[in-house]
C-alpha cells in the first residue's frame, strides 16, 4: 500500500495516545463491536494506556483503532482493530496492518496473535494462519457483563 495516496486525501495513522478520541473508541468498541460490548470505560482506558496504539484519522478525526498487546522483543497480540463503518473498502484496514507490522518496534518479534471472527481474509494478506497447534494453545476466558443502558 502506498502511504502517499492514503496522506493526500487526508487519512493518517499515529502512534500518540495524545491523539486518540476515546469517545469515538469507547462508543464503537462497547455498542459496535461483537468483541467488546460491555467494556468498560476504566477497563478501555486502562487497556489503551498499557498498549501501542495505532490511531487511524481522517482530517484528523478518529476513524479506526487498532490496539497492540506486546512486550516489543518476543510477542504482540493485536485487538480492538475497527475502521468506522462509513470509511470501509478504502483500504484502510489493510494500510493499518501494514503500518502495524511494519512499525520499528515490532520487528524480529517471535510470534504474533490475534483473533477474529470475520476477517480471516485482510490478516491472511499478512501472513497470519490459524493457530498450528492448537492442543498447545489454552485460555482462561471471562467475558464482559452488558452495561447498564443509562437512562
Amino acid at each position: 500500500m502506498n502511504d502517499d495516496a492514503f496522506l493526500k486525501n487526508g487519512f493518517q495513522i499515529s502512534t500518540d495516545k495524545s491523539l486518540l478520541d476515546f469517545e469515538t473508541i469507547y462508543k464503537y468498541l462497547s455498542e459496535d463491536s461483537y468483541w467488546a460490548q460491555g467494556i468498560s470505560e476504566q477497563t478501555l482506558r486502562k487497556g489503551i494506556e498499557n498498549s501501542l496504539c495505532f490511531g487511524v484519522y481522517k482530517q484528523n478525526i478518529q476513524i479506526g483503532l487498532a490496539r497492540v498487546v506486546t512486550d516489543k522483543a518476543t510477542f504482540a497480540y493485536i485487538c480492538d482493530v475497527f475502521i468506522l463503518p462509513e470509511f470501509r473498502r478504502l483500504g484502510l484496514s489493510k494500510w493499518l496492518m501494514q503500518t502495524i507490522t511494519a512499525h520499528p518496534e515490532l520487528q524480529g518479534l517471535r510470534r504474533w496473535s490475534l483473533a477474529t471472527a470475520d476477517a480471516h481474509g485482510l490478516y491472511s494478506q499478512f501472513g497470519f494462519t490459524q493457530i498450528t497447534r492448537p492442543e498447545r494453545w489454552m485460555e482462561k476466558f471471562k467475558p464482559y457483563l452488558p452495561l447498564k443502558k443509562k437512562e
